[in-house]
C-alpha cells in the first residue's frame, strides 16, 4: 500500500481540521447569484507609504488584498478550507516529496504574454536565493530541485516529504510573474489575476480594472475595483455607512452593536488563525534569559485584555501560534496564567528584583494595540515589571519597528497549516521570525512533523512543538482575535473563508448587487 494512504489523498487536499467557523451578524447576503459590473470600493485599516509590491515583501493585509486582485497563485484555499486549483489545474505526488503540477494552458499575463512553466519556475526561484529576505523563503527553500516539464508542467522535489506543500503555494508570496533575465519582472505588476493594476499610491489607494482575458469566468465580477487605506476606525465606518465604500475590514469592536442596528449594514465575524502578540527578541537583552520571557508571560492578564480590548471577540492565547482553528491544536496544554508572584519568581531566577522595558506599539499592529499595551503595563506592575509604552507612528511601523525593537505589538494573520505557520514564523533565520528564537530540538521536531505522514504521530509531534514554544519561545501570544468586517447592502458574496475579506481574495470573489 502506498504510504501516503496513511494521510489519504483527500486529506492532502484538505487543511485545518477545525476550519474556522463563520458567524454572520445582521442580515444575510442580498444576492447569492453573482452580478457583473460596477465599481467596488474597499477600505482597509492597513497600508503604508513604504509598502512594496515585491511578492516576497508583502507585510500587511492591504498588500495581500491587492496582490490577490491582480496576480494568481498555483493553488488557493477555498472557503471550506480545502485546497483548490488556481493556475495549476492539477497536482500529484506518490510520496509527498516529489510534486508534479499541471498548469492551465489558457492563462496569459495582462500584457498578453502566455504564462508558461518558465514563469512559474522563475517566480518560485525569486524566493530561493541564498540571501533572500522573502517571507516565504522558509517554504521555497524546502525545494531542492525545481524544473519545467514542458511548457505546461512543473516538477518540485523537496528535501523531505511535506503533505501540506500544495496548501502553502496558495500564499500570496507565491504569486506568478513573468520571467525576466535571471529573475522575475514584478515591478511592472504584470499579473495573471482578474484585475489589471492601473494606479497605485502606496498607503493611499490602488485602482484596478477588470482583466478582459482572465482565465476564469466565475470570478472578478466588478468592472473596477478601488482599494483605500483609511487608518482611522471612525472614518472607515463613516465611509461605509454613507456609501462611499462597499466594505471595510477591522471593524472597531466598540461599534459592532451600533453597526448591527444600522439599516443596510451587515457585520461578519469569523474565528480563525489571526492572533495578537508582543514578540520578544530573544537575541537581545533582557529577553535572552528564558526566565525573563516567562516572567512576562505570567505578568499579563489575557482574559482582561480579551474582555476589555477585544470585547470578547476572540479567545485567549497560550503563547503558541497554533490555535483552535488548526487541525493539531492541543487544547489539553496547560494555560499560562496571570500570576504576578510566579512572574516575580522567574525574575528572581534571572537575577532581577524588577524589570524596566520599553514596549513599542501602534494601531498599525492591530486595532486596540495601544490600549492593550497600556493595560498590560498596569497588569505587570504587581510583578515588579515596569513597562513604558511608546506610541510609534502608524506609517512605516512594519518597516521601522517590527523586527527591530526588543519588544513591540504585532499580529499574525496565520496560515492554512501548522507546518507553514511554524516555518514562516519560527524557523531559524526565517525573515519573519520576529522573536529571533532558535531551539535545536524544536527545529528538528518541526522538520520531522512536516514530513510525517501518519496523522496520529503528527498530532503528537505538533503537541510537543506547541509546548516548547509556550515554555521557551519569545512570542507572548495573548489572544486569538476574530476577524470582524462589515459591508453595506450594495455588495454580496457566496460562502466566505475564515480570514478577513474572504481569505484576502475579496476583489475577485465578491460582487456588487
Amino acid at each position: 500500500m502506498n504510504h501516503l494512504d496513511t494521510i489519504t489523498r483527500r486529506r492532502l487536499l484538505q487543511v485545518s481540521a477545525a476550519a474556522a467557523t463563520l458567524s454572520v451578524l445582521g442580515t444575510p447576503s442580498r444576492a447569492d447569484t453573482p452580478k457583473r459590473g460596477g465599481r467596488m470600493v474597499l477600505a482597509s485599516r492597513e497600508g503604508s507609504t513604504t509598502d512594496s509590491t515585491d511578492p516576497g515583501l508583502l507585510t500587511n493585509s492591504y498588500q495581500w488584498y491587492l496582490a490577490y486582485a491582480y496576480t494568481s497563485t498555483l493553488t488557493e484555499i477555498l472557503p471550506d478550507g480545502s485546497v483548490g486549483p488556481a493556475v495549476a489545474e492539477a497536482w500529484d505526488s506518490s510520496d509527498a516529496k516529489t510534486w508534479s503540477f499541471k498548469l492551465r494552458k489558457s492563462v496569459t499575463f495582462h500584457s498578453g504574454k502566455p504564462m508558461t512553466s518558465a514563469d512559474v519556475v522563475a517566480s518560485i526561484n525569486h524566493h530561493r536565493t541564498k540571501d533572500s529576505t522573502s517571507f516565504v523563503a522558509p517554504i521555497a527553500k524546502q525545494i531542492v530541485e525545481l524544473k519545467a516539464d514542458g511548457p505546461h508542467a512543473v516538477i518540485m522535489k523537496l528535501a523531505q516529504p511535506n503533505a501540506d506543500f500544495p496548501a502553502s503555494l496558495n500564499t500570496v508570496g507565491f504569486t506568478i510573474y513573468p520571467a525576466s533575465g535571471n529573475g522575475i519582472d514584478w515591478q511592472s505588476r504584470d499579473g495573471t489575476g482578474g484585475y489589471v493594476l492601473k494606479e497605485h499610491e502606496p498607503g493611499v489607494r490602488s485602482f484596478l480594472t477588470r482583466n478582459p482575458n482572465y482565465w476564469r469566468d466565475d470570478r472578478a465580477f466588478a468592472d473596477e475595483v478601488e482599494f483605500l487605506t483609511i487608518a482611522d476606525a471612525t472614518a472607515r465606518i463613516n465611509a461605509l455607512v454613507t456609501g462611499q465604500v462597499n466594505a471595510i475590514d477591522a471593524v472597531d469592536l466598540k461599534t459592532v452593536s451600533m453597526l448591527q442596528r444600522q439599516s443596510g449594514i451587515t457585520v461578519e465575524e469569523s474565528a480563525g488563525p489571526l492572533h495578537y502578540s508582543f514578540p520578544m527578541r530573544v537575541d537581545l537583552d533582557p529577553f535572552k534569559d528564558v526566565n525573563v520571557r516567562l516572567a512576562m508571560k505570567h505578568a499579563i492578564n489575557r482574559q482582561e485584555i480579551l474582555d476589555k480590548i477585544l470585547l470578547g471577540h476572540g479567545t485567549i492565547g497560550n503563547d503558541t501560534p497554533i490555535g483552535p482553528s488548526y487541525r493539531y491544536y492541543d487544547s489539553s496544554l496547560p494555560q499560562n496564567t496571570y500570576d504576578p508572584d510566579k512572574a516575580k519568581f522567574h525574575l528572581k531566577k534571572a537575577g532581577m528584583s524588577s524589570l524596566d522595558i520599553d514596549l513599542s506599539t501602534s494601531e498599525a499592529a492591530f486595532a486596540g494595540a495601544t490600549d492593550a499595551a497600556i493595560l498590560f503595563a498596569e497588569q505587570a506592575r504587581p510583578a515588579s515589571i515596569n513597562i513604558n509604552v511608546i506610541r510609534e507612528p502608524d506609517d512605516g511601523y512594519w518597516d521601522n519597528i517590527w523586527l527591530k525593537k526588543p519588544i513591540c505589538a504585532a499580529y499574525w494573520g496565520g496560515y492554512p497549516t501548522e507546518s507553514e505557520m511554524l516555518a514562516i514564523g519560527y524557523a531559524p533565520g526565517a525573515p519573519w521570525n520576529d522573536t529571533f528564537w532558535s531551539e535545536p530540538h524544536f527545529e528538528k521536531l518541526r522538520l520531522e512533523a512536516a514530513a510525517e505522514l501518519d496523522a496520529s504521530k503528527r498530532k503528537a509531534m505538533y503537541s510537543e512543538l506547541q509546548k516548547i514554544i509556550r515554555d521557551d519561545g519569545g512570542a507572548l501570544i495573548f489572544a486569538f482575535a476574530n476577524s470582524v468586517t462589515a459591508r453595506n447592502q450594495s455588495i454580496g458574496h457566496g460562502p466566505v473563508g475564515s480570514k478577513a475579506f474572504d481569505g484576502s481574495r475579496i476583489a475577485e470573489r465578491w460582487w456588487l448587487v
